[in-house]
C-alpha cells in the first residue's frame, strides 16, 4: 500500500497542469516515456534492495558498488531532497486548511501538522505504516473513481455527458501543439512528478519480510504507473481541451470534474490533494529520518544522530523535522532568494540519485551472480543493455534541463550541491584510510 500510495502525490494532481499547458495530448507520450525509466530504476533498485535490503536504500547500494563518498553524496542529496519536501508540502496543506477556515494563520497549520507528523513518527514504526496505509487507501480510491468516472463519460456513458472522441487530442492544435519542445518541457515535468517511489525499499527494510515487499512492489511497478499517471493523463487530454486555463488554475482533475458536473468537484479534489500532502509529508519525515540514520550509523554524518529508542532513530526524526520546519521559515523571510536557491538546488536530485542507481546496479549484478546467486530474488530485465540505456536516459533528462532557463537554474543548483558533497565525500573517504 506504501508503494501504491507513494506514486499517487500532489504533483500528480495539481503539477501535471504545467506539463498539459506545456506539452498538450502528447503529455501522454511524455508520462509513458519517463514512466518507463522510472519502471527500469526501479526494477534495478528493487533487485539491489531485495538481495541487500537496508533502511539506508540506494545509499548503501552506491556504497558498496563505487565507494563510501558515493553512498554519501547520494543520501545526503536525497535527505536534502525529502526534508525540503517536506516544508513544501506544509506549506501547500498549510494553504488548503486557511482556505477552508477563513482568518486562520498559516503558520498555526505548519505547525500543527509538523507536530503531528514529528509525533507519529517519533513512536512505533507501526505509526508510520497505519498514516500510510489509510493515506494511500484514499488515495487509491479517489484516483480509481476519478478513472471510472472519466473512462464511462469517455465513452458517452455517464449521464449528461456525450463520447468526445478524439476531438480534444488533434483538433485543438494537434498531438502536439507545441513541438518537440512542448514534448520535452512535460517530459521533464512527469520525471518530477515521479519522485517518492524510492521510499518503498527504505520502508521494506523495517518489514517483517523486507525481501518478499521489495520484490512484490517492485514487479507491479508497471500496471501502476500505466493506470495512475498514463491513464489519469490520457483521461484528462481526452475529456478536456488541453489549454483549457481551468487545467492550470484549478488543477488538471479539479477541470475534468468540473466538465462532468460532479458536485463541489474543486472542494473534492481539494480534499484529494490535501490528503496527498499530508501523506507526503509523513513519509518525506520518515523516509528522511532512516536514511540519515543509515547514513551516520556508516560515519557519515554526526554522531548524534545515531542513538536508537524503542527501534526509532529519534534524534534523526528531530533533526529532520527540524531542518523542514526550518525550510518553512525561509520561505515566509526570504521567499525570492534562498528558499528559491534552496528549490532550485533541489530540482534534479531525483535523477542524480537514479544516475547512482544505475551505476551501482552495473557494479554490483556482476558481483551479485558471482559470489551470491541466491539473493537474485528480483532481476533486472535485459542487464546489462537496459541498465545502460537508463543510465542514458538519465543522462539525456540531465541535458534536457540546459534548454529551459528554469530548469537549467535547478541542474546547476543541484550540480553544485552534487560536486560540494561528492568532494566532502572523497576527503572523508581518504582521511577515513
Amino acid at each position: 500500500m506504501i508503494a501504491l500510495g507513494g506514486v499517487i502525490g500532489a504533483g500528480l494532481f495539481v503539477g501535471s497542469g504545467a506539463g498539459i499547458a506545456a506539452a498538450g495530448p502528447s503529455i501522454v507520450l511524455a508520462y509513458a516515456v519517463s514512466g518507463l525509466l522510472v519502471m527500469f530504476v526501479m526494477r534495478m533498485l528493487g533487485e539491489m534492495s531485495a538481495a541487500n535490503p537496508s533502511s539506508g536504500s540506494f545509499s548503501v547500494h552506491a556504497d558498496r558498488a563505487i565507494g563510501p563518498w558515493a553512498g554519501f553524496t547520494a543520501g545526503w542529496m536525497f535527505w536534502t531532497l525529502l526534508v525540503v519536501g517536506v516544508g513544501i508540502e506544509a506549506i501547500g496543506a498549510a494553504h488548503i486548511l486557511q482556505g477552508w477556515f477563513p482568518g486562520t494563520p498559516s503558520w498555526m497549520w505548519v505547525l500543527i501538522l509538523m507536530a503531528l507528523f514529528c509525533a507519529t513518527n517519533l513512536g512505533a514504526v507501526a505509526n508510520f505504516g497505519e498514516f500510510e496505509f489509510w493515506f494511500a487507501a484514499l488515495k487509491i480510491g479517489a484516483i480509481a473513481l476519478f478513472l471510472v468516472l472519466g473512462g464511462l463519460a469517455i465513452f458517452g456513458l455517464l449521464p449528461g455527458t456525450h463520447a468526445p472522441g478524439a476531438a480534444h487530442l488533434v483538433h485543438d492544435g494537434g498531438f502536439m501543439p507545441a513541438g518537440a519542445n512542448g514534448l520535452l518541457v512535460g517530459l521533464l515535468a512527469s520525471l518530477a512528478a515521479y519522485g517518492g517511489l524510492e521510499t518503498v525499499t527504505i520502508a521494506a527494510a523495517e518489514s517483517e519480510d523486507p525481501v518478499r515487499g521489495v520484490a512484490k512492489a517492485v514487479r507491479t511497478t508497471m500496471w501502476r504507473i500505466a493506470i495512475v499517471y498514463v491513464g489519469s493523463m490520457l483521461v484528462i487530454v481526452t475529456l478536456v481541451p488541453w489549454n483549457d486555463k481551468a487545467v492550470t488554475e484549478s488543477g488538471p482533475y479539479a477541470a475534468v470534474l468540473d466538465r462532468l458536473n460532479v458536485p463541489a468537484g474543486g472542494q473534492v479534489m481539494n480534499v484529494v490533494v490535501l490528503i496527498a500532502l499530508l501523506s507526503a509529508m509523513n513519509a518525506n519525515i520518515y523516509g528522511s529520518s532512516r536514511m540519515a540514520h543509515s547514513l551516520v550509523s556508516r560515519g557519515q554524518g554526526p554522531k548524534i544522530l545515531a542513538k536508537v529508542s524503542g527501534q526509532v532513530p529519534r534524534r534523526a526524526v528531530l533533526a529532520s523535522c527540524a531542518f523542514g520546519f526550518f525550510a518553512v521559515l525561509l520561505s515566509y523571510w526570504w521567499p525570492t532568494t534562498v528558499f528559491a536557491w534552496l528549490l532550485n538546488m533541489v530540482g534534479g536530485v531525483v535523477l542524480i540519485v537514479w544516475g547512482f542507481i544505475a551505476a551501482s546496479h552495473l557494479l554490483l549484478r556482476r558481483r551479485l551472480e558471482r559470489e551470491t546467486p541466491g539473493q537474485l530474488v528480483v532481476r533486472m530485465w535485459g542487464f546489462p543493455y537496459l541498465t545502460w540505456l537508463t543510465l542514458a536516459g538519465v543522462v539525456g533528462a540531465l541535458a534536457l534541463m540546459t534548454l529551459q532557463a528554469d530548469t537549467r537554474v535547478q541542474l546547476y543548483s543541484t550540480g553544485g550541491l552534487a560536486i560540494a558533497l561528492a568532494v566532502i565525500g572523497r576527503l572523508r573517504q581518504r582521511t577515513a584510510r
